[in-house]
């Protein structure tokens, strides 16, 4: 079973996102989050939305674990170009282009799990109220570390916002995070 997420025109070039894409393209999914949460360029908090999104929609829609899931494949597309201009000397006009980029992310289930399988989970967690589910060690695992994964990544986006204005402290506020989270 294949799932899906995209995320379409975003303001970034696809040949930049291709390069964080490449990075991770082979990874388990828990690997590729952990790699996204500590890669320095713009478009890794796209694509690591992206995957997230294709997570949820595999646990929501299908009941399945990240643990039963692995990337099938991420396509970058080019989006429409933002066509702008720029003044310059003799009253002339250079074109801009401001290039936009559709990026896909398809999971798909492990060999192991069957169709069959994901019916009685979809099933049975339509039937079983939440509060009753039960976890097991591996997933008490991945989940950690995705967590831990995520706090990676909201303090990359807090150093990113400090590096904007200036003020010089992003730096041990990463290091603060990976202190502690070890």
């Amino acid at each position: 079973m294949i799932i899906k997420a995209e995320q379409k025109n975003t303001r970034q070039t696809s040949r930049k996102v291709r390069l964080v894409v490449d990075v991770i393209k082979k990874m388990s999914i828990v690997d590729a989050i952990n790699q996204l949460a500590v890669m320095n360029r713009k478009s890794s908090l796209l694509v690591l939305k992206v995957i997230r999104q294709a997570v949820a929609n595999a646990t929501n829609n299908f009941g399945l674990a990240v643990a039963d899931l692995e990337i099938d494949n991420i396509v970058v597309n080019d989006g429409p170009a933002l066509k702008r201009w720029r003044a310059v000397s003799r009253g002339r006009a250079h074109t801009i282009l401001k290039r936009t980029c559709h990026v896909r992310v398809d999971l798909k289930t492990k060999k192991e799990v069957k169709a069959s399988e994901i019916v009685k989970k979809v099933e049975a967690v339509k039937e079983v109220p939440a509060k009753a589910e039960v976890k097991t060690e591996v997933k008490k695992e991945v989940v950690k570390k995705s967590q831990e994964a995520i706090k990676l990544d909201r303090s990359k986006s807090q150093a990113a916002k400090l590096q904007g204005s200036g003020k010089g402290q992003a730096n041990k506020l990463i290091q603060s995070q990976k202190k502690g989270s070890k």
